[in-house]
C-alpha cells in the first residue's frame, strides 16, 4: 500500500475511535463471511494498529459478536421516538422504522441475521436470541404494554420478531415480496397481536 493510499490516522477520543472501528467491522463482516475477515483487515481500513482493535474488542470473535449485537438490537431511543396516537398509526410507524433500518444496512443486517458462516455457534446464537428478546420487548412497549406483559405475550412478540426477520429477507434477499407488501402484512399482524392481547377476560392470553 502506498503512502498516498494509506488510511489517514486521526486522533480521536476513545469512544469515537471505538465506534469508528466498529463501523469498519460492520462493513467488512457484511461484505465477507466471518472466515475471510481478519482483525488486521479491520485495523488497516480503520487506520489504527491491530492492537487497538484487540484493546477495544478482544478477539476477532468478540468483535464479530459485537457487530451482530449492534446490527440486531433495537436501541431504546428508537422506541421512544415512535410517532402515532392510535394503534394502527403506531403499528405502521414501528414497521416503517424497522424496514428503513434494514434497508439502509441491508448487507450487514442480512449477514448478521444469517450469522455470516457462524450459524450454530453457541455464542452467536445467544447474541441473536438476546437481540430477539430486546426487539420483542421494544415492540410491546411501543404498542403501550407495560414492563411485565406476561410470558404468553412476550412469546407472541418474539414470534412476531421472527416473522419480521423472515419477511424482510423475502424482500431484501429473495425479492419475492415488495416493501409495500411486507409493510402492510407486518402492520396488520402486529395489530392482530395487540387486539388478541387486549381481548379481555377469557381471551386467549388471559
Amino acid at each position: 500500500m502506498s503512502l498516498r493510499s494509506a488510511p489517514i490516522r486521526r486522533r480521536l477520543e476513545p469512544d469515537a475511535r471505538r465506534e469508528q472501528i466498529l463501523a469498519v467491522a460492520i462493513r467488512h463482516f457484511g461484505e465477507k463471511p466471518y472466515a475471510e475477515v481478519s482483525t488486521t483487515d479491520v485495523a488497516r481500513a480503520a487506520g489504527v494498529a491491530r492492537g487497538l482493535v484487540n484493546h477495544y474488542f478482544g478477539t476477532k470473535k468478540d468483535l464479530y459478536l459485537e457487530v451482530v449485537r449492534v446490527m440486531l438490537t433495537v436501541p431504546p431511543m428508537a422506541v421512544a421516538g415512535i410517532p402515532g396516537d392510535t394503534p394502527p398509526e403506531r403499528a405502521d410507524a414501528i414497521v416503517g422504522w424497522f424496514l428503513d433500518v434494514v434497508s439502509r444496512h441491508s448487507t450487514s443486517w442480512l449477514a448478521a441475521i444469517t450469522a455470516g458462516g457462524m450459524a450454530g455457534d453457541p455464542d452467536v446464537d445467544q447474541v441473536i436470541e438476546e437481540a430477539v428478546d430486546v426487539a420483542a420487548a421494544a415492540v410491546l412497549r411501543a404498542m403501550g404494554f407495560g414492563e411485565d406483559p406476561g410470558e404468553a405475550l412476550r412469546a407472541m412478540a418474539r414470534a412476531y420478531v421472527g416473522m419480521c426477520t423472515s419477511m424482510a429477507r423475502e424482500w431484501l434477499q429473495r425479492d419475492s415480496l415488495s416493501r409495500e407488501q411486507v409493510r402492510a402484512l407486518l402492520a396488520a399482524t402486529l395489530l392482530t397481536l395487540v387486539e388478541t392481547a387486549r381481548s379481555g377476560p377469557g381471551g386467549p392470553l388471559s
